[in-house]
């Protein structure tokens, strides 16, 4: 695997999580928000991603968020870490996500995946008549059906779960065939997913080891679907909390974690990939994560205070990522 530990491409995830629980049921501005990804910008991040949940972990809404994003910024990608799309229809997801790629003219990568196995997500899909067992199926059906709406003129879909005829979707996306597909998930069929239809592994794993052993099986799944394994690229979610004091960070992530997840924090902090520590220790991971194979880092921070984190990791990371 080639060194790509000298100029990785580094973004952030947006805390719409936060914003929505700080609001404490009461109405959340969106003001913060577009700040950090404008200012995010200024500071030299090459990309800004925003979450998605409905009812599991309530935020502001993903399509609208990166559309909002993208008319606020000018030069950095905008992201969905992940968007779970089964939840939505494909022809109603994929001319929203053609239209925020016109906003971002061109900077949109369409990031999805099926959802953890947790309690509130399969309450939530039930909930929004998707049912759970089946979301996997779901979600391959529409992406199918969602890519070939951005390329051809007229669209008829005629799989188990997804059908409609004769669509002709307009306005199509800036990017010809559509923004970019980057599939999360650590499981093997999330892998075997990605590579026959994904256009990049954008796992949670644990560990730069654990990422390379996975972005090779990806490769391999490729190759076994008759594609070059070699274009499929790889980036990777990670938590991290900065700062000098290692022992306060260790602490702020530990509160982080109960606050965003509740009963599920030790569930999800055991096979999602997370650091809390020194700019030094953290830019050690990362570099790892980059030499084996990660093009891009998404760090999501976890802390209260999201703009402090953010001024640090410009500060003490990104040189050293560089």
């Amino acid at each position: 695997m080639p060194n790509r530990a000298e100029g990785s491409k580094v973004g952030i995830l947006l805390p719409t999580r936060q914003a929505v629980m700080a609001a404490r049921g009461g109405p959340a501005p969106i003001e913060p928000i577009l700040q950090m990804a404008a200012h995010a910008e200024a500071l030299g991040f090459d990309s800004v991603w925003v979450g998605d949940s409905i009812t599991a972990h309530p935020r502001f809404d993903v399509v609208t968020t990166m559309a909002a994003v993208a008319a606020r910024t000018r030069r950095v990608t905008v992201g969905s870490a992940v968007i779970l799309s089964a939840l939505r229809h494909p022809v109603v997801l994929a001319f929203q996500m053609a239209n925020v790629d016109i906003i971002a003219n061109g900077r949109l990568i369409f990031g999805v995946g099926v959802g953890a196995k947790t309690p509130s997500n399969q309450q939530m899909f039930e909930t929004c008549g998707v049912p759970f067992k089946k979301r996997a199926a779901v979600f391959e059906e529409g992406l199918v059906a969602m890519r070939r709406l951005w390329c051809e003129p007229s669209v008829t879909f005629a799989g188990e779960h997804v059908r409609f005829q004769d669509v002709r979707l307009e306005p199509r996306p800036v990017q010809a065939g559509g923004p970019p597909v980057w599939i999360g998930g650590g499981s093997e069929p999330a892998m075997r997913r990605c590579g026959r239809l994904a256009d990049a592994w954008f796992p949670t794993s644990i560990s730069p080891d654990a990422f390379a052993a996975t972005y090779r099986r990806v490769q391999e799944h490729a190759r076994t679907a008759g594609r070059d394994p070699s274009a499929i690229q790889a980036g990777v979610y990670f938590t991290i909390n900065l700062n000098a004091d290692a022992v306060k960070a260790s602490r702020e992530m530990e509160i982080f974690g109960r606050e965003y997840y509740g009963a599920e924090f030790q569930k999800i902090a055991a096979v999602q990939g997370h650091q809390a520590g020194t700019p030094d220790d953290v830019a050690r991971t990362l570099r790892a994560f980059a030499a084996a194979g990660a093009q891009t880092l998404v760090l999501r921070f976890a802390a209260a205070d999201q703009n402090a984190q953010l001024e640090r990791a410009a500060s003490h990371l990104l040189p050293r990522l560089r």
